[in-house]
């Protein structure tokens, strides 16, 4: 069954988390957006003024649903330290100054 089917249009804004932590809900959303699924955050705003009044929801298009849910229940079963997304940040930005380095000419 497909989104139409059920009544969503594929550009339609779906929730498909809420997080009590503004930190929580940004790691969720770059981790989709990391492998091309947009994500909005609504009422990140309002929730990092007074957290615990305000909820932060996640939400994707509904095109995006199932894999976007796919991707948040993997995060839950195996959840990134800190430690590990610093490591993975340092690895790539010095695989990036790698490239990024000049070539000694040869003369």
């Amino acid at each position: 069954m497909n989104n139409q089917e059920i009544g969503k249009e594929p550009d339609e804004l779906v929730t498909i988390a809420v997080f009590p932590e503004p930190s929580e809900a940004n790691l969720a959303r770059s981790e989709l957006e990391a492998v091309g699924i947009p994500a909005f955050l609504q009422g990140e705003t309002a929730n990092s003024m007074i957290p615990v009044a305000f909820v932060s929801q996640l939400q994707v298009y509904a095109r995006d649903e199932v894999e976007a849910r796919k991707l948040l229940e993997a995060m839950e079963e195996a959840p990134e330290s800190m430690e590990s997304v610093t490591a993975a940040e340092i690895e790539a930005e010095q695989a990036a100054a790698k490239q990024d380095t000049p070539k000694e000419e040869k003369g």
